[in-house]
């Protein structure tokens, strides 16, 4: 099962950037990208550890977890910085501002959502030990 942590952020701006957004982006197929949250040999690791954006694009990416432990895909400053359309997990799909996903072993989750601020943003898993022992990455969106 799945567990999704939420932090909703509702402002004035974003109904009119998802209104903009749907009218064009949602038209246009999603770029897909598949992220493992550990391996089967429970590696602690983001395979891959690093995502290349581009701020404007639509992407549907899919998370996975083959070990036998749990794992969070934990990158505020990212969520903060691009318009979730949704996130999707078994027969659940969740709407609004996503910070933190935890998937737990055997779990999956499809997130799509649309780059708007270009920056370097960091990934990580907040689990005691996980980051230290190299389970962490890079999001880089650019123009």
């Amino acid at each position: 099962m799945l567990t999704l942590l939420l932090c909703w952020n509702f402002t004035s701006a974003a109904p009119a950037v998802a209104a903009n957004l749907s009218n064009n982006l949602l038209k246009q197929p999603a770029t897909k990208i598949t992220v493992s949250l550990g391996t089967s040999a429970n590696e602690l690791k983001f395979e891959p550890n690093h995502l290349e954006l581009v701020a404007g694009k639509r992407y549907q990416l899919r998370l996975t977890n083959p070990s036998q432990q749990k794992h969070y895909f934990t990158a505020k400053d990212f969520a903060d910085g691009i318009w979730t359309q949704k996130v999707e997990a078994g027969k659940v799909e969740i709407k609004g501002a996503i910070h933190e996903l935890e998937l737990k072993p055997g779990a999956e989750a499809e997130w799509v959502f649309v780059p708007l601020k270009p920056g370097k943003y960091g990934l990580r898993c907040p689990i005691a030990g996980h980051t230290e022992a190299g389970m962490t990455g890079e999001i880089a969106i650019s123009n």
